[in-house]
């Protein structure tokens, strides 16, 4: 796919940053996880968005987090300059007691924004330290089912961590199990996804669902593998890592700064 369709496609970027980080109490009591910074003036969240800028078809991206750190997430926007549109929205949530959960806050920001377009979704407690370009080249082919990002963890204790995935040989998504304790292979689920225009009326028909549950993205993955398929791309540049707890935190500072841990 040539750069001239990328520039010529529309998508809007969602990065979910609504979690409250409970594991990483106290460091995360009265600072959200993706303003944690990795490096000297850079925050887990200025990763994300650095790449985003340098896609051509990224045409907003949207922040959602919830009310206890609207304004902490306002002050970062105002201080960054911005070459693509960057929207933070409330989702007025106060505490982890009544978050609306990933796919929630997904849902929440597709219809505030009343996005039509092809979606970029990333955790905003996830650190990728290269582009996201051949991933969109990648989900873009593969329309019009959804696709997600996946990392080769090389390591199958720490893959019981995470969401393992098989794939066939064109890159369709034919397993996913959510933390094995036997895990069938080292490809895990990072949280980035794409979810091409057509498959928004998938969105709404999960939401309002009542027996479905509405905060891990993996979820709806699981989901979306039922009612239409995903495609899996092997993110196979770079380094991915989840900062779910203080090791992993640790790791990200050590890895940028070249220290140790």
């Amino acid at each position: 796919m040539d750069k001239d369709f990328l520039k010529k496609s529309d998508v809007r970027a969602v990065i979910l940053a609504a979690g409250y980080a409970t594991r990483l109490y106290p460091l995360t009591l009265n600072m959200p996880k993706p303003l944690l910074f990795v490096k000297p003036g850079k925050t887990v969240i200025d990763f994300i968005v650095d790449q985003l800028e340098t896609v051509p078809s990224i045409k907003e991206i949207i922040v959602v987090t919830n009310h206890k750190f609207y304004s902490d997430f306002l002050t970062w926007s105002q201080r960054r300059k911005h070459k693509v549109k960057l929207t933070v929205l409330d989702d007025c949530t106060q505490s982890n007691d009544d978050r609306l959960g990933a796919v929630g806050d997904l849902y929440f920001a597709v219809k505030k924004r009343r996005v039509a377009s092809d979606l970029i979704v990333f955790g905003g407690d996830n650190l990728f330290d290269h582009g996201f370009g051949k991933f969109i080249e990648f989900a873009q082919r593969n329309r019009p089912f959804s696709s997600l990002g996946l990392f080769d963890i090389r390591s199958k204790k720490e893959a019981t961590r995470f969401g393992v995935v098989n794939v066939d040989k064109n890159s369709k998504v034919i397993c996913f199990e959510e933390k094995p304790k036997k895990p069938k292979s080292t490809r895990v689920a990072t949280c980035l996804y794409y979810f091409p225009q057509e498959t928004l009326g998938l969105l709404t028909k999960y939401m309002k669902d009542a027996t479905t549950k509405k905060d891990a993205p993996g979820n709806y993955i699981h989901w979306l593998l039922e009612e239409k398929g995903v495609y899996g791309f092997t993110l196979k540049q770079g380094h991915w890592v989840d900062i779910g707890h203080f090791d992993s935190y640790k790791e990200v500072v050590s890895r940028f700064n070249q220290v140790k841990a």
